[in-house]
């Protein structure tokens, strides 16, 4: 913390993922946070997010960040092929790190044939990703810093209220459902394997997958037992590869060699299941929720869409800077607007939880092992999609 008892932060990446989290923080001042440095590649995005926010500094250069003593936290929020090298450097300058999801994941090795998406073997790239993911452990567990997991579905008021519904009454989570489904991706890199790790699934489905993880986790707990994942079965695919050009407009999903739509079954060690959706050819926003089907409940968890407020306008007229939602391509017409966007999807108590671990020394709600689990599963269920069977843990 420097001189005036402030944690001081540095975020790494300058898109919408940063944006999200520093409207989180700037919506929570219980803890003191000096915000130090943002760094991203190019000036232009640099520039406005330091004035926006109100960062000291501005840098094109990761290490201005990783050699600044003062800087306690790191907020990785960069495309996650660069996500390993970062948390490494962070941890070993002794820097506590904020890790953008997905943790990390396969994006090509020396020799790789091209597109890696549809050329290399998954059953390769999961047994690569347990290497990495086994070396980051090593390095969280010797740096001693906080490792802090952004998954903002298990922060999110509705997931939070069910996880206080199991542990006060104890209901057991028979089947669960989750999805995460918009119309594609505003990241021109999105449909490149190399880039992403992967398509819909890693970059959307993981929401719902660590909501339900996390919440078998909470009714385990609540009945002091133990509960992993004992398989998974899954089936991912390109579905929007036969529209026509014209067919193709509303949609933003362009997959080279990752895929559009995934559908992954879980089967835990106490026999019960999970099912997770990702697709990238919803219209009308992104659709959000988590459903508990339990021995004495039922328990629906929706994010979005919100039915909080509607809007009907027949022209977009001085609405340029009106947000309403996430990849809506038109405000007019019939529309239901996010309110508290950072609140009701848990950005806000997600970063105040963070602030709260490093502040106060404790281990934050979301950490490593969530981090670690998630990425797993997604490339064991991207190398079941490929052999055509469950893969068991």
């Amino acid at each position: 913390m420097n001189s005036n008892g402030e944690i001081c932060f540095g975020m790494a990446g300058a898109g919408r993922a940063a944006e999200l989290h520093l409207n989180a923080l700037k919506r929570f001042s219980g803890i003191p946070v000096c915000f130090k440095t943002i760094s991203a590649r190019r000036f232009e995005q640099v520039d406005v997010m330091k004035k926006r926010y109100g960062f000291q500094n501005g840098s094109l250069n990761f290490e201005d960040l990783v050699r600044d003593e003062e800087i306690d936290v790191i907020d990785v929020c960069t495309p996650p092929y660069v996500h390993k090298e970062m948390i490494i450097r962070a941890l070993e300058a002794g820097k506590h790190v904020i890790c953008e999801k997905p943790l990390s994941g396969y994006f090509g090795c020396d020799g790789d044939p091209l597109p890696i998406g549809q050329k290399v073997s998954k059953s390769v790239m999961y047994e690569k990703l347990l290497e990495d993911l086994n070396q980051i452990r090593e390095i969280v567990v010797r740096s001693e810093r906080k490792f802090m997991y952004a998954e903002n579905f298990i922060y999110a008021p509705a997931v939070t209220k069910a996880a206080e519904i199991l542990r006060k009454k104890k209901s057991r989570i028979l089947y669960a459902k989750g999805e995460e489904s918009l119309k594609g991706s505003s990241s021109p890199v999105a449909g490149e394997w190399n880039r992403t790790g992967g398509g819909t699934f890693i970059r959307t489905g993981a929401h719902p997958l660590a909501a339900i993880l996390w919440l078998k986790r909470v009714e385990a707990e609540a009945h002091g037992e133990s509960v992993s994942v004992q398989s998974v079965f899954a089936d991912m695919a390109q579905i929007t590869g036969n529209l026509t050009e014209y067919e193709h407009r509303h949609i933003a999903a362009r997959p080279h060699d990752v895929e559009d739509c995934g559908t992954v079954i879980i089967t835990f060690s106490d026999h019960t299941k999970a099912v997770i959706i990702a697709t990238d050819v919803l219209l009308g926003g992104s659709r959000n929720y988590i459903e508990l089907y339990c021995n004495d409940a039922a328990i629906n968890c929706k994010l979005t869409m919100s039915d909080l407020m509607s809007t009907y306008f027949l022209d977009e007229d001085h609405l340029d800077d009106v947000y309403l939602s996430e990849m809506l391509p038109s405000k007019t017409g019939w529309n239901n607007p996010f309110l508290e966007d950072e609140i009701l999807r848990g950005y806000t108590d997600e970063m105040r939880n963070f602030m709260e671990a490093v502040y106060y020394d404790r281990q934050p709600l979301s950490g490593f092992d969530l981090a670690y689990d998630c990425i797993r599963l997604i490339y064991a269920a991207y190398k079941s999609a490929e052999i055509g069977k469950a893969v068991y843990f």
